[in-house]
């Protein structure tokens, strides 16, 4: 059974950074994508940050250069390290894992970047 479950999220002054967890259980083919989304208030969840099995990444125009996906070699966590976070950088942020056409998400964390 897959579980994901996201740590690390906080309050942080604006310039700040937070690195968030991801830990994945269940199995993982190569052709899982790791990401992590967010929602803020009133507003669609997006994609943040994306991670394939072989070392891929894709980020959002938003948050290039100031945000890092990455996992460790097991693919039993997945990590989101969030530098220069501004105060619109302030959401729910959600681990989700796409895998063999099945759809899962974490509870969310919430992240709040303070003016």
């Amino acid at each position: 059974q897959v579980q994901l479950v996201e740590s690390g999220g906080g309050l942080v002054q604006a310039g700040g950074s937070l690195r968030l967890s991801c830990a994945v259980s269940g199995s993982m083919s190569s052709f899982a994508v790791m990401a992590w989304y967010r929602q803020a208030p009133g507003k669609q969840r997006e994609l943040v940050a994306s991670i394939i099995s072989g070392g891929s990444t894709n980020y959002a125009d938003s948050v290039k250069g100031r945000f890092t996906i990455s996992r460790d070699n097991a693919w039993s966590t997945v990590y989101l390290q969030m530098n220069s976070l501004k105060p619109e950088d302030t959401a729910v942020y959600y681990c989700n894992k796409r895998d063999r056409g099945l759809n899962y998400w974490g509870q969310g964390t919430q992240v709040t970047v303070s003016s």
